[in-house]
């Protein structure tokens, strides 16, 4: 019996991801989630080639792209209030972004605003729908997305149904935790969530058979086999594993740097033997702040951390790329529902304080990998 139930978990595993780890080496992304753009330009912000006096503002995705830049990640809200994130912003983004010639990912948040570990809100316009109408929600709304970018002659080459969902997405309907034997409660809310994950793998396909549909987790150094194994039991559907890295957070995780980029690069390697598919690297984040000396060191030292974890994302086959979270924010700059909030501006973006990318920031768009690719 034992050899039975292994045998059907075994083949659970197999058929929860369509896409194996024969992945073409050529679709490596050096990218960049850059969300925030078009609310900073609207703020007067620029961005420069270099931090030469006099140098003048230039395009930041053309900018990025003679960097090495390949690929863009865009978020969308269902309907924040600032209209930042929304359809129609991400539209306007993804269409300039193509015109550069970037690869495109989109980031569904089915959310008003982020969504991550400690936030999946239902969207407003939601609140009220039980399961069977949430799931019907999910799909419209992922197909809403991906066919406005479809009319736009876009075709993205990767989605995420959902943000940085360990514990589930559409609180409290959808949220889950680790199972245990005796927390039936807990299975019905992985059914929950499990379906829609897999109502918004469907809606994918349905507006585009090839995309590659991504499950998002944080803490790229932690193994969360349960989680993986939990989504596949209840019959939740991926191509891709993405995950977050931020291996400068020492207070939150406990590590050295150089421990979070080793536990990432195991976890990863575990990730694509057991899940048998794809890994990216879908935030990634170093510390990016001060002035003067205060500021060199912080860049020499972010830069140090990236160089490492590139090098060592690149030996990996199957792990498909990395996307800088939001580099493109510098000098204290917030968007506009961070005021009432009363939060800080972004410090781990990777613009230096004159608005050039910083030596991190280079160090990703100028991976050997890529190099390796054009030659």
């Amino acid at each position: 019996m034992k050899r039975i139930v292994l045998f059907a978990f075994t083949v659970l595993l197999l058929t929860a991801c369509y896409h194996r780890t024969d992945s073409p080496r050529g679709s490596w992304a050096c990218g960049c989630d850059l969300s925030w753009l078009s609310e900073m330009e609207h703020d007067g912000v620029t961005f420069h080639e270099s931090s030469t006096v006099g140098d003048q503002p230039s395009d930041c995705i053309a900018m990025l792209r003679a960097d090495g830049m390949n690929a863009v990640r865009l978020r969308v809200w269902v309907n924040h209030a600032t209209g930042w994130s929304n359809k129609d912003d991400m539209l306007s983004l993804a269409k300039r972004a193509a015109a550069q010639g970037q690869h495109i990912m989109i980031d569904i948040h089915y959310s008003d605003f982020f969504a991550d570990p400690s936030h999946q809100t239902i969207p407003a316009a939601w609140k009220n729908y039980d399961y069977k109408t949430m799931l019907e929600a999910v799909r419209e709304h992922t197909l809403d997305v991906l066919y406005a970018l479809k009319e736009e002659g876009i075709k993205p080459e990767w989605v995420q149904i959902g943000n940085e969902t360990p514990n589930g997405m559409l609180w409290p309907m959808g949220k889950v935790e680790k199972p245990t034997a005796d927390s039936p409660q807990l299975s019905e809310a992985w059914d929950r969530y499990a379906g829609f994950t897999t109502m918004g793998y469907k809606a994918a396909k349905e507006a585009f058979p090839d995309i590659n549909v991504i499950v998002h987790v944080d803490n790229a150094y932690m193994y969360r086999d349960w989680f993986w194994n939990a989504l596949t039991e209840h019959g939740g559907k991926w191509d891709m594993i993405g995950l977050s890295h931020y291996p400068m957070m020492f207070e939150w995780c406990h590590h050295t740097w150089q421990e979070m980029n080793e536990l990432a690069e195991k976890n990863v390697r575990q990730l694509i033997r057991t899940y048998h598919c794809p890994v990216m690297i879908c935030e990634v984040g170093m510390m990016n702040w001060g002035e003067g000396t205060v500021y060199d060191s912080v860049a020499a030292l972010s830069n140090e951390v990236m160089t490492d974890f590139v090098t060592r994302m690149e030996r990996i086959d199957s792990c498909m790329g990395i996307f800088y979270w939001e580099p493109e924010v510098y000098g204290g700059w917030r968007p506009a529902e961070y005021i009432p909030l009363g939060w800080g501006g972004y410090d781990m973006g990777s613009f230096t304080p004159d608005g050039s990318p910083s030596p991190a920031l280079k160090t990703l768009l100028k991976s050997e990998r890529v190099r390796e690719l054009e030659k």
